[in-house]
């Protein structure tokens, strides 16, 4: 448990950094043109997402995000305990990783968003984002497991751009960013309203996945 704890926490710290950092570094150099920021800070994020699902899956699932872990805990494939310790090394691995940008492009360490991201559009695109994000992850892990670390990388590439919100699909990233006043930042009046479509989105595709990706019956 400690070793998948640890997983948890440096891959969260990983991801998240490079959410908030190449978010910044994107903005920096692309000179005012948003639709280049966000081309940036989506290659980043997606190999980073292949990295470490590919080097940090085999000792804790690379969940990386409570609406996944959440997911797994409800599927029975770990315990209730051991989905605290996850949830618990995503949050402070993840809170850490945002500081850590901060400090490498010499920001305020502590900040507060001010990106509002509301509306009914922003919030069916979490809810998509998140559901596709984790019917992926069922699919792929039932059919190809092998194939995890890229399915995910290229479904969140894509979800950047066809997702109203950027696809964050991810509570833990959503209260990261809230912490950002930065290119992925969002404001914290915005994230309850966010984190709600992500869990629906989640459950929701749970229940398809379960439709469509019955586990094998043991042989008799």
């Amino acid at each position: 448990m400690n070793r998948a704890a640890w997983a948890e926490v440096i891959g969260s710290f990983f991801l998240f950094c490079t959410v908030i950092g190449s978010g910044i570094m994107a903005e920096t150099l692309a000179g005012g043109n948003t639709a280049v920021a966000l081309l940036g800070n989506t290659a980043a994020t997606g190999a980073m997402l292949f990295v470490l699902i590919t080097s940090l899956g085999p000792i804790s699932g690379a969940h990386f995000n409570p609406a996944v872990t959440l997911v797994f805990r409800l599927r029975g494939d770990i315990a209730a305990r051991e989905a605290l310790w996850l949830v618990a090394g995503q949050l402070c691995g993840g809170l850490a990783g945002v500081w850590a940008a901060h400090v490498m492009f010499a920001q305020p360490i502590l900040q507060l968003s001010d990106k509002v991201r509301s509306g009914t559009g922003q919030w069916a695109g979490e809810f998509i984002a998140t559901f596709g994000l984790v019917f992926v992850i069922l699919g792929t892990i039932r059919h190809r497991p092998q194939a995890v670390p890229a399915s995910v990388a290229l479904y969140i590439v894509a979800a950047y751009w066809f997702t109203s919100s950027t696809s964050f699909a991810n509570p833990a990233i959503t209260l990261a960013r809230a912490l950002s006043d930065t290119f992925a930042g969002i404001a914290p009046a915005s994230v309850p309203a966010f984190i709600a479509a992500q869990f629906a989105g989640a459950l929701a595709a749970l229940a398809a996945g379960a439709m469509l990706f019955p586990r094998e019956e043991p042989a008799q």
